[in-house]
């Protein structure tokens, strides 16, 4: 074998495995279906939802129930539900729960985060087993229950944010990004005279905003989409949330709100496209924050999982 064979094949390239191969016609063809038949089955059912939320009631009565092509665009069925009553207040006590639930959790998802990523802090170990303990261990509902009532929180939009504030999750995400900023940063202002909360506000959050970003995404989408809480904790229903007046309509069966029940009776109004218009003003909020958000997500929660 010459020098010059042996140069050429040091040279070339090892043989990749199958599956880094580039994809062949065929390959290509199918990935793009598949993933047509995913986009068709997460659009499908959305879209369903809004072209019958937006189709007059003599359309969805000739059809038998839900649209699925548009035959005339109306939005008694929005303007009805936001002119005031159950639903319009409803809104009000979602998003202002999920503003306040959002605000307190990351405070003290943070707070304790920070705490927990510093090494020489007080109890450190021990705060952090018992944390991830109350993962694989709970009390169960009837002491939850206990609690809240012996709290007097009961009847109070306090019983909607306190008993699920806190996510260990989130919080063990959030040191993992901490301990992973370089240590270097925090000993330089410490020397300069800085605090711990100035350390905090001015070097390790605006070094973080990628996963602050993600866990406030979390946090807003559980509180929103929380209906639990207010089931067992509030008795009067004009303090109900947007989402538990979505099960009375449609895993209830019930009608309407108390404001619209004489509309649908009077066949002014679809109960179906009522359902419906609820089920979009609840997606709303989601689908509006989800693409602020997606620039950060894949950063944001490898990062934060892969150097803990």
């Amino acid at each position: 074998m010459s020098l010059n064979t042996q140069l050429i094949r040091s040279l070339q390239a090892p043989a990749r495995p199958v599956w880094e191969e580039p994809p062949n016609k065929a390959g290509l063809t199918a990935k793009s279906g598949f993933l047509l038949l995913c986009c068709l089955g997460v659009l499908g059912p959305l879209w369903i939802v809004i072209v019958t939320s937006l189709s007059p009631k003599p359309v969805i009565d000739r059809v038998g129930g839900l649209v699925v092509i548009p035959q005339g665009i109306t939005f008694v069925n929005y303007t009805e539900l936001l002119s005031g009553g159950q639903v319009s207040r409803a809104i009000m006590v979602s998003v202002g729960v999920t503003l306040f639930g959002t605000l307190f959790s990351m405070t003290v998802s943070v707070l304790a985060a920070y705490g927990l990523s510093r090494p020489g802090s007080l109890g450190h170990r021990f705060f952090l087993m018992t944390m991830m303990a109350t993962m694989f261990f709970g009390a169960g509902l009837i002491p939850t229950y206990l609690l809240v009532q012996t709290l007097g929180l009961t009847d109070t939009y306090l019983s909607l944010v306190l008993p699920s504030a806190v996510s260990v999750f989130n919080i063990l995400v959030l040191r993992a990004f901490f301990m992973g900023i370089s240590p270097e940063l925090t000993e330089s202002a410490r020397i300069d005279g800085a605090s711990d909360l100035r350390i905090l506000l001015t070097i390790i959050m605006p070094l973080s905003r990628a996963v602050l970003a993600v866990i406030s995404l979390f946090y807003a989408v559980g509180y929103w989409s929380a209906w639990f809480n207010a089931s067992i904790y509030l008795s009067d229903q004009e303090m109900m949330p947007l989402q538990n007046v979505l099960i009375q309509l449609v895993q209830k069966n019930t009608e309407a709100p108390t404001g619209l029940q004489q509309a649908v009776r009077t066949g002014q109004l679809s109960s179906l496209g009522l359902q419906m218009a609820v089920m979009v003003l609840a997606l709303i909020p989601v689908a509006v924050a989800s693409p602020f958000v997606q620039r950060h997500f894949k950063k944001g929660m490898l990062t934060g999982a892969i150097k803990g």
